[in-house]
C-alpha cells in the first residue's frame, strides 16, 4: 500500500545528499544546509522551523517533501485571529440536528442516547491538525504562523509537544505516528522563543544567481538559457533595490512563465514593462522601476 511505504520512507532516506537528491527529482533544488535540516527533522522526529522571505520557497518545501514520502500534505493556513476550533475540530451542527429530527420521527426518546448518538465521530469534522493526527503518514505544514496571535502559537506549542488532543464528549486522541511538521514564517513578527526551541530551525536566503537560473530551468524547462539568466538578474536586481515588496523566487518563476506563455524567447525592456505585474504586485514598486529604466533592470548600470 502507498501508505506503509510512505511509512518507513523517512527512515530510508540514509543522509542529506539522498533527501537533496529526491527533493531534485521532484524538482525543488535546495542547498546543504536545508538539505541536512530536512534530513534531521526527519530522522529526529522534529518539527522544521523554515523562516525567510516571501517567495524563498518555504510552502514548497512542504509540499515537495510530501510527494518524497508519498504523504499527503495536511495544510493549516495561519492568519489573526486563528483559534483552536478553527484548527482542531468542529461538531457538524446541521448533521446533528438532521439526527434529532430523524430520531423524533422514528419515536425514540431516550435521551442518554440520543446524546450518545450526538457526539459520535461521525458528527465530527476534523480541522487541519486533528486531520494531521489521524492520518499516517503525513507531513503537516503550518504555514505562516507569525501571522497567528500569541495565544495560538501557545496552543499550538502544546500540540506538537506530544501530538495529542483532548475532545471533552470523546476522550484523548493521540497520534499512532506523528506527522511531519513544517512551520513556517515570513518573520512578520518574532515567533516566541518557546516555539522555535521545539524545533530545528533554518533561515532560507534568496538564492544566488546561478543557483536561481538553475531553479528557473528545472521548474520550467521550456524556458531558453538565456531569457532564464536575464529573468535572474533582473530579480537579483530588484531585490537590490529599495522597493516594498521585493521579487522572491515564485515570482521569477511566474516572470518566465508568463514571458514563455507570449512567446518572448529574450527579455528586454518592452516585454518587461509588459510583463511586469508578474514580478512587482505593488504599484509604487512599478513605477519605481519603470522610473529608473527598464533597461537599466535589464542590462544593469
Amino acid at each position: 500500500m502507498v501508505g506503509d511505504r510512505a511509512a518507513g520512507a523517512a527512515f530510508e532516506i540514509a543522509s542529506p545528499a539522498e533527501l537533496a537528491d529526491l527533493l531534485d527529482r521532484h524538482a525543488y533544488l535546495c542547498d546543504d544546509g536545508l538539505a541536512t535540516a530536512g534530513f534531521l527533522a526527519l530522522r529526529m522526529g522534529r518539527p522544521l522551523f523554515l523562516e525567510g522571505e516571501a517567495g524563498v520557497g518555504k510552502t514548497e518545501l512542504a509540499k515537495t517533501l510530501a510527494a518524497v514520502l508519498g504523504a499527503p500534505l495536511i495544510r493549516l493556513q495561519c492568519y489573526e485571529g486563528l483559534d483552536a476550533s478553527q484548527a482542531l475540530y468542529d461538531w457538524d451542527f446541521p448533521r446533528q440536528l438532521l439526527h434529532l429530527r430523524a430520531a423524533e420521527a422514528a419515536g425514540i426518546t431516550d435521551v442518554a442516547r440520543l446524546e450518545g448518538e450526538l457526539y459520535d465521530r461521525r458528527f465530527l469534522m476534523a480541522r487541519p491538525l486533528l486531520q494531521a493526527l489521524e492520518t499516517a503518514p503525513s507531513v503537516l505544514l503550518v504555514d505562516e504562523i507569525d501571522r497567528a496571535d500569541d495565544e495560538f502559537e501557545a496552543f499550538l506549542l502544546e500540540v506538537l509537544s506530544d501530538f495529542t488532543i483532548s475532545v471533552p464528549e470523546l476522550g484523548t486522541i493521540r497520534a499512532e505516528r506523528p506527522p511531519v511538521v513544517v512551520v513556517t514564517s515570513n518573520r512578520t513578527r518574532e515567533v516566541h522563543d518557546a516555539l522555535k526551541r521545539r524545533c530545528l530551525y533554518h533561515w532560507l536566503e534568496h538564492p544566488s544567481f546561478d543557483r536561481e537560473v538553475a531553479i528557473i530551468r528545472r521548474r520550467l524547462p521550456g524556458a531558453a538559457g538565456r531569457l532564464a539568466g536575464q529573468v535572474a538578474r533582473a530579480a537579483q536586481r530588484l531585490r537590490a533595490a529599495d522597493l516594498l515588496k521585493p521579487p522572491g523566487v515564485a515570482e521569477s518563476l511566474d516572470w518566465t512563465e508568463a514571458l514563455v506563455a507570449l512567446g518572448v524567447r529574450e527579455l528586454d525592456p518592452e516585454a518587461a514593462a509588459v510583463t511586469l505585474g508578474t514580478v512587482l504586485k505593488y504599484r509604487e514598486d512599478q513605477e519605481r522601476v519603470v522610473a529608473g529604466g527598464l533597461d537599466v533592470l535589464l542590462n544593469g548600470g
